[in-house]
């Protein structure tokens, strides 16, 4: 099979299966052999975290490039289009190179096809695959790589990264890499490698000695955040590395962790980058579909969260601004029938207005996936569109409309607003 476009790319990627029988990494290490390893051909930085690895992925990138290093990206999921998936200098990649190394991947199953039929990838498998060879023909000095799901597991650790970083480990994805926050520590931390150094952000004290003896075993220096370096946010962002001060623009308290914790594992890169130049790359960084400023009165906000953690800290945020607004908050959501609903929605207030909504997605819910008492607490409207106009037409100056839930959601209402959502400077 040879690709002549990119939309006959992505849809084969989701005409692929999601999963194996076996949950392991032979598949896509016998594929990248077969490319000749560019996964190894490139400098690397590994981050995984239940919260705030895309934003992390996305202010490292920004880092390295203003550092002058050619730098890749690999994140998901895509805010408004499939090549958001695959970086090089915040551009996304371009349709012709996307066909170019889709044919080269399929070339290279078709090789391993005559001696085992049965091989086959699984779509994260084979954007895997595409990053790193993509990456590697584009000759990056760096790639930041973001893990789909968990770590030790990921398709993406492949990889002996300069820097492996864990954001923050809290409960997602419980069926697959859970039931327990131990179980979930232990899998995140199979991102440690022997000598290389880790660099965490906010870790429950409950799991942290489980990360501690992982990277002991492997000595793995650790840069704790709290302990080896501090963050603060007052008017501004305040970081303290190596008893150095840097100060950015604020942004959600949540969000200075992210800043945090990028600056600390670029530092453990010693490359050369002002304190100035350090301040520009994070003050530009736009992270796509986080905290997203839609307008001001009445304020429109769109965020992605779809966790216990990340709506917890977007709802401490958001209900704190409509404190100081003394307005109404109104809310837009769907979520993906497979996470926490219960719990997330246990997290709004009782006064807060929310209207239930679904998007063209195998895996967003419908009404029947809401738990029952949601569906007989909130209205359900099938039409997105149609829900997202009505909340923002009774919205006045001094209330908040909410749009969260999903990073398709997000990533359509932007699409409707006509609004770019990649991270450009």
């Amino acid at each position: 099979m040879k690709f002549t476009n990119a939309q006959d790319v992505i849809s084969y990627l989701y005409s692929l299966p999601n999963l194996h029988a076996k949950n392991d990494l032979s598949y896509i290490k016998t594929v990248l052999k077969e490319l000749g390893n560019p996964q190894n051909k490139v400098k690397t930085i590994h981050i995984t975290g239940t919260n705030g690895k895309g934003s992390t992925s996305y202010y490292l990138s920004n880092l390295l490039k203003k550092a002058g290093q050619r730098t890749g990206l690999f994140v998901s999921p895509y805010i408004y289009e499939f090549n958001e998936r695959i970086q090089l200098d915040n551009q996304n990649v371009s349709d012709k190179d996307l066909v170019q190394v889709a044919n080269l991947v399929e070339k290279a199953i078709e090789k391993i096809k005559e001696k085992d039929q049965d091989f086959s990838l699984v779509t994260f498998e084979y954007e895997v695959a595409m990053a790193f060879v993509y990456f590697s023909l584009k000759n990056c000095d760096y790639a930041v790589i973001e893990v789909g799901i968990g770590a030790e597991h990921d398709k993406t650790n492949v990889i002996v990264p300069e820097v492996s970083v864990i954001t923050t480990i809290g409960l997602d994805h419980e069926k697959i890499i859970g039931p327990t926050i131990e179980d979930i520590a232990q899998e995140k931390s199979g991102i440690i490698k022997q000598n290389r150094p880790l660099v965490l952000g906010n870790i429950p004290k409950q799991v942290l000695p489980i990360v501690e003896a992982k990277a002991h075993k492997l000595h793995s220096p650790i840069y704790l955040l709290g302990r080896d370096f501090t963050v603060e946010s007052d008017s501004k962002i305040k970081c303290q590395i190596n008893k150095k001060t840097y100060v950015f623009d604020l942004r959600p308290k949540v969000e200075s962790y992210d800043i945090a914790v990028s600056l600390q594992a670029f530092l453990l890169l010693h490359l050369d980058l002002s304190t100035e130049k350090i301040q520009e790359a994070i003050d530009s960084t736009r992270i796509p579909g986080r905290y997203h400023l839609l307008s001001r009165a009445p304020m429109v906000i769109l965020d992605g969260a779809h966790n216990i953690q990340a709506m917890q800290n977007l709802l401490e945020f958001v209900h704190a601004q409509k404190k100081k607004l003394n307005g109404k908050l109104r809310v837009l959501i769907t979520m993906m029938k497979d996470k926490d609903i219960e719990e997330v929605f246990s997290l709004f207030d009782p006064d807060d207005e929310i209207v239930l909504t679904t998007i063209p997605y195998p895996r967003a819910a419908k009404l029947a996936d809401f738990p029952k008492n949601i569906r007989s607490n909130y209205p359900y409207q099938v039409n997105w569109q149609d829900a997202f106009d009505e909340l923002q037409n009774k919205s006045k100056n001094n209330d908040i409309l909410l749009v969260t839930g999903s990073f398709y959601l997000v990533g359509a209402v932007l699409e409707m607003e006509g609004i770019d959502a990649s991270p450009r400077n």
